[in-house]
């Protein structure tokens, strides 16, 4: 098991280059090795151990075993209020009288450890594309300047080049921030869709099922019903059909122990409240990209607030003289590069685009007086 997990390290690798935030991070990296991690633990449980074990007479117990695992074992959802011990044997467990609209089936468990990991892949699939978007391009203008600690005239050159290069590209990265935010706002559908799907997974009970467990506490005796142990019974029942000795159909009704949803259960309540936070860290993010596309003033304020060396002055210039694209550019290189080395660079450039804009009027003035 350590050595399954251990391969789960290297998404936790700190990035010397960040060409995102925390929270799509936090959707992209942790969520997926937390599923991950979440799919091989069950599936370890699951195929390791013994995920169900059957009480029949005069069957085979592992022929009884294999066949309600691959099939389906049901409860009895009126018997989860009844006392157990007095009413029922086991909470969900009754006789059902043949009724099958009474029955509640569950086919999800040999199903768990492959949807598990499907998720994941469905996490990491917002990296991938960003990613192969981004093409490496912040890492090229960085050139190693996130580190202060390089000689002088090295420093120099560099931080030539990336003048340069932000001053001839003007107007050119609008796409790039696009992408970007479009991949965040993926993350969010992501999360939304994978909650309405394990909605339907487990038939309608996961939405309300961690409220349901916060709620269970708060309810009086006669009315509770253990909510994990409705969605995840520990106890179920199996009908197994064979002919007998005269040809008739013997029905066989078998008591089966799922010792794997003592396991699902836990983690499927841990996906639920992580879920939950991640789609409110989601939302708000992309309400805080709306600000900042619709509201000019405060771009200012963040570039001045990532880098407190950058004088206001200097953020106020940058921002009104850059498109969107640009700016994002702008602000990504103060989340990057040394924040003595972006304050030279952030002046500087304020300077010349100044000075560019100086130029241009000029030249605009002396077209009026020919």
């Amino acid at each position: 098991m350590f050595k399954l997990l251990g391969g789960l390290k290297q998404y936790f690798k700190w990035q010397d280059i960040q060409t995102d935030n925390i929270v799509f991070r936090l959707h992209n990296t942790f969520t997926t090795a937390l599923l991950l991690a979440c799919s091989l633990i069950i599936t370890a449980t699951q195929y390791v151990g013994n995920p169900i074990s059957c009480i029949v007479g005069g069957v085979p117990a592992h022929v009884v075993n294999t066949f309600c695992w691959i099939s389906s074992t049901f409860t009895m959802p009126d018997a989860f209020r009844r006392q157990v011990g007095r009413e029922v044997a086991h909470p969900g467990i009754s006789n059902d009288f043949d009724d099958e609209d009474a029955k509640k089936y569950y086919t999800y468990y040999q199903w768990v450890c492959f949807v598990l990991f499907f998720q994941a892949i469905a996490c990491y699939t917002p990296k991938f594309i960003w990613d192969a978007v981004e093409g490496g391009l912040m890492r090229m203008i960085v050139m190693g300047l996130n580190r202060g600690a390089c000689k002088e005239q090295e420093k120099c050159v560099k931080k030539q080049v990336l003048l340069d290069y932000l001053l001839n590209h003007l107007k050119r990265h609008k796409i790039y921030a696009i992408r970007y935010w479009v991949c965040e706002a993926l993350c969010f559908v992501n999360i939304i869709v994978q909650l309405w799907l394990m909605n339907r997974f487990f038939n309608g009970e996961f939405l309300s099922y961690g409220w349901d467990v916060l709620q269970y506490s708060d309810r009086p005796q006669e009315q509770r019903a253990d909510p994990m142990v409705f969605v995840f019974p520990r106890v179920t029942k199996c009908n197994f059909y064979k002919y007998g000795a005269s040809g008739s159909i013997q029905k066989h009704d078998a008591m089966c122990i799922l010792p794997l949803n003592i396991v699902n259960e836990k983690t499927y309540i841990f996906i639920w409240f992580w879920f939950i936070i991640l789609a409110s860290f989601l939302a708000g993010l992309i309400i805080y990209r709306i600000v900042i596309i619709c509201v000019p003033s405060v771009r200012s304020k963040l570039l001045n607030a990532r880098n407190r060396m950058v004088p206001r002055s200097v953020a106020k210039t940058i921002t009104a003289h850059l498109d969107l694209g640009d700016w994002w550019i702008v602000y990504m290189l103060a989340r990057n590069l040394d924040p003595i080395i972006f304050k030279d660079v952030a002046t500087e450039l304020a300077k010349r685009i100044e000075l560019n804009d100086a130029d241009e009027n000029d030249q605009n003035e002396k077209k009026r007086m020919h």
